[in-house]
C-alpha cells in the first residue's frame, strides 16, 4: 500500500440558495463544479491526461445535477477526455465519501491520481421540488416504511433533542457561536487559500465570499424565531395516516411529546457550492515535484438508526479513530457539519470535547450546507486550519440521511 496524500483543496464561496436572490442560483451545477476543477489544475500546474478519475458527490441527482456531473465537469473545465467521472450520492456525505473512494484508489495502487469533490446547487434542487408531495427517504416503499420508518430529517433532530433533553438555550447558543467564529474566520482571511471566485459566463464576477453569514446574531434575537419543524411533525405522508411525528413514535413509543427547539437560526443554511481535492500517491507527487499538504490516515463509514437519522456521527468518529490508532486528544480540529445544532452539541458531549477545538471557523448554521459539496468543503477547511493552527490531526464527519456517517481523519504534512 502507498500513502494518499491531499496535494490541494479548493472550493467556491457558498450562496444563498434561493432563485432570484443568490448570486450563484442562475449558474449552471456543471459550471460551478468546473470552476473548482479548473482553479485545481491551473494551482497545480496538473497535467489533466494523468487523472486517473474524477469521484463527485452530488446528492439530488436529476435533470441538471444529472447525467454523471463529474464527467461533464470535466469535459466542460476543458480536461483532457482521458480523465475519467463518477458521481456518487449517500445524501449529506456524499462530499466525504468522494474523498474516502479517491484514497482508498490510490492507497490500494490501483490509481495514482485521483480528484474528489463535490456540488450541489440547493437553488435549483429546491426550484423543481413537488410542493403537493411529502419528501421520502423510502423512495415510496411501504415494506421498508414498515421495517425503517425514516422522517423529515428536522424532525428528526427534534426527537433527539427531546429524548437527549437538550434545550433549545444550549441549541442557540451553539448557533451563536458558529456565526462568531465564521465572523472571525472571514475578517481574518482565514478562507482565502481556498475560496475560489465564480465567474459569469461572459466572464464578469459572480461570487467571491460567503454569502449566507449573519453577523451580529445573537442569543437574543434567535429566541424570536419560531421553531419550523411544529408543522412538518403532523403532515400526513401515506395513505395509512401516519404522519411524520407519528414514524417517529412508531419506533420510539417513550417519545409521547416533541420538543421543538430547531428553527431557521440553529439549522444549517441552504446554499449552492463545490469544492475539490487533489488526491495523489506518494510516488506520482515525487516525481512531479508536487508538494503535498496532508496525509490521509484513515477513513470509515457508520451506520445506525435510520429513524432517528442524525445519530451516525458519534459512532463513526469512534471508528475511525480505532483505524487510526488515535484518541480524542490527538485530534487538534474536528469538523462535525452542523446539519441541526443538536448534531453537533451531541456529538461535543457524547465524546466530552474541548469546545475550542470544534469548528473552529463556523459551520453550516452560519455558513450553510450544499448537500453534496460540504463533505469536501470541511475537509479543506480542516486542513487551512491545521496549517494556520500548527495542529496534527484533523477529524471530519457528517450525518447523512437513511442514519449514516463517513469519517476522515487527515495528518497535516
Amino acid at each position: 500500500m502507498t500513502d494518499a496524500y491531499i496535494i490541494d483543496a479548493c472550493r467556491t464561496p457558498r450562496g444563498i440558495g434561493k432563485v432570484g436572490k443568490g448570486a450563484l442560483a442562475h449558474l449552471h451545477p456543471q459550471h460551478l463544479a468546473a470552476t473548482v476543477l479548473n482553479a485545481l489544475a491551473e494551482r497545480n500546474n496538473l497535467n489533466t491526461e494523468d487523472v486517473d478519475d474524477i469521484i463527485w458527490g452530488t446528492s439530488t441527482q436529476i435533470a441538471k445535477q444529472g447525467c454523471d456531473l463529474g464527467r461533464m465537469a470535466a469535459l466542460d473545465a476543458g480536461y483532457s477526455i482521458k480523465a475519467s467521472g463518477v458521481t456518487l450520492d449517500r445524501f449529506c456525505g456524499s462530499g466525504i465519501t468522494s474523498v474516502n473512494l479517491a484514497a482508498a484508489q490510490v492507497m490500494s495502487g490501483m490509481e495514482d491520481v485521483v480528484i474528489a469533490g463535490g456540488t450541489e446547487m440547493m437553488s435549483y434542487t429546491s426550484s423543481i421540488a413537488d410542493p403537493k408531495t411529502p419528501p421520502m427517504l423510502d423512495g415510496g416503499n411501504m415494506s421498508l416504511r414498515d421495517k425503517h420508518p425514516q422522517s423529515q430529517q428536522g424532525v428528526c433532530a427534534d426527537a433527539i433533542a427531546t429524548l437527549e433533553g437538550i434545550d433549545r438555550h444550549a441549541l442557540d447558543e451553539l448557533a451563536v457561536k458558529s456565526q462568531q467564529n465564521a465572523t472571525r474566520a472571514i475578517a481574518e482571511g482565514r478562507f482565502a487559500k481556498s475560496i475560489i471566485p465564480v465567474r459569469n459566463l461572459d466572464g464578469s464576477l459572480a461570487l467571491d465570499k460567503e454569502e449566507f453569514p449573519r453577523p451580529g446574531t445573537s442569543v437574543e434575537n434567535l429566541a424570536g424565531l419560531k421553531p419550523v419543524f411544529s408543522m412538518w411533525r403532523d403532515i400526513v405522508v401515506d395513505k395509512t395516516g401516519r404522519t411524520y411525528g407519528q414514524l417517529i413514535q412508531s419506533k420510539y413509543p417513550e417519545l409521547k411529546e416533541f420538543n421543538h427547539v430547531h428553527h431557521a437560526g440553529n439549522s444549517s443554511g441552504v446554499v449552492d457550492g463545490a469544492a475539490a481535492l487533489l488526491i495523489t500517491s506518494k510516488e506520482y507527487a515525487e516525481k512531479n515535484r508536487q508538494k503535498p499538504r496532508a496525509r490521509i490516515i484513515a477513513t470509515a463509514n457508520m451506520g445506525d438508526c435510520p429513524t432517528l437519522m442524525l445519530n451516525a456521527p458519534v459512532p463513526a468518529a469512534r471508528k475511525v479513530l480505532q483505524k487510526a490508532g488515535l484518541s480524542v486528544d490527538d485530534i487538534d480540529v474536528w469538523e462535525i457539519n452542523e446539519a441541526f445544532a443538536v448534531v453537533a452539541e451531541k456529538f461535543i458531549r457524547d465524546l466530552n470535547l474541548d469546545r475550542q477545538k470544534v469548528n473552529i471557523n463556523g459551520g453550516a448554521m452560519a455558513l450553510g450546507h450544499p448537500i453534496g459539496a460540504t463533505g469536501s468543503i470541511l475537509i479543506g477547511t480542516a486542513l487551512d486550519e491545521l496549517e494556520r493552527s500548527g495542529g496534527r490531526y484533523g477529524l471530519v464527519t457528517m450525518c447523512a440521511a437513511g442514519g449514516m456517517a463517513p469519517a476522515i481523519i487527515i495528518e497535516r504534512v
